[in-house]
């Protein structure tokens, strides 16, 4: 898997940031490096190993970092996206000058690591339904800036992408049926103004509000922070009634509550913990050769 066969990023934009994150960490100069002089030009050969388990996901995005520095840089991935991977394994070799490794150091280990850390707890929730046909969804609870990327990682773990902006499909909160004065009034304001065959999706709380989305023309219900016994009767009046909608779970789902949730029978089940609680993978780069020019 790769970064741009899942999202076309690898683009003018995406260098724009990757400059704008070098720059960030260089400011007025690397001064550890410069001070080296002619040693930082030597050729030298760096390997990245992971100091625990986990799922790899952004290397792609270390080589587009540190070609920024030199085009000629060659950072040779040792595993796939999306492996998981031993404590200690060697997952990618770069050679290029030492200028280009030292420098473009912290900034491509951040960015891997980060993504590397919210596939890793991605994977555990897509491996906590294996044997379930409920299906895992991230959400919009993301970084401004790498939403695009932490997407990325969320799909390298193995979940489904919820919805990557507001453009992608209707989706009725709480706050909007409030401000229209119910899921019923919501509804017939928002669906003829947007175009065919945008999806609509209702956020429900309890079973007065799944019956009255059972009443409306929507795609998708969802039953939020419900317990799983109230969830279980949501999920048996929606199948009886519209068998055609889908339905998704979401709020304050965590890796024990998984199953019963799933139990329920719900389609969907959408959480951002892997994203917003993830901690990063730990990953080093250690020198392993350098020649004298």
């Amino acid at each position: 898997m790769s970064l741009d066969s899942l999202f076309p990023v690898l683009d003018i934009a995406l260098d724009d940031c990757l400059q704008a994150w070098l720059q960030e960490d260089v400011g007025r100069g690397d001064w550890s490096t410069v001070g080296l002089g002619a040693l930082a030009q030597r050729p030298g050969q760096a390997i990245w190993v992971t100091r625990a388990p986990g799922v790899v996901a952004g290397l792609p995005l270390a080589r587009r970092l540190f070609q920024q520095l030199d085009a000629e840089v060659s950072v040779e991935a040792l595993v796939n996206e999306g492996d998981p991977c031993a404590q200690d394994t060697t997952i990618a070799k770069i050679s290029g000058s030492l200028a280009v490794l030292l420098t473009g150091e912290r900034v491509a280990l951040n960015l891997v690591m980060r993504l590397s850390g919210i596939a890793s707890a991605t994977r555990q929730y897509v491996d906590g339904l294996a044997d379930t046909t409920a299906q895992f969804v991230d959400t919009r609870k993301t970084t401004p800036g790498l939403r695009q990327l932490e997407k990325y990682a969320s799909r390298v773990g193995g979940a489904i992408n919820h919805r990557m902006g507001l453009d992608d499909a209707v989706m009725i909160k709480d706050n909007h049926i409030a401000a229209a004065g119910g899921i019923r009034a919501a509804v017939a304001q928002i669906r003829p103004a947007i175009p065919y065959p945008m999806t609509i999706e209702v956020e429900t709380s309890n079973l007065e509000q799944v019956d009255e989305a059972i009443a409306c023309p929507v795609d998708i219900i969802m039953l939020d922070n419900m317990p799983p016994e109230l969830m279980a009767i949501a999920v048996e009046r929606i199948r009886e009634q519209k068998p055609t909608v889908k339905i998704e779970a979401s709020g304050n789902v965590t890796l024990e509550t998984l199953g019963a949730i799933a139990a329920t029978g719900v389609d969907f089940i959408s959480s951002s913990a892997p994203v917003t609680r993830a901690p990063w993978l730990d990953i080093s780069m250690q020198m392993i050769s350098s020649k004298a020019v």
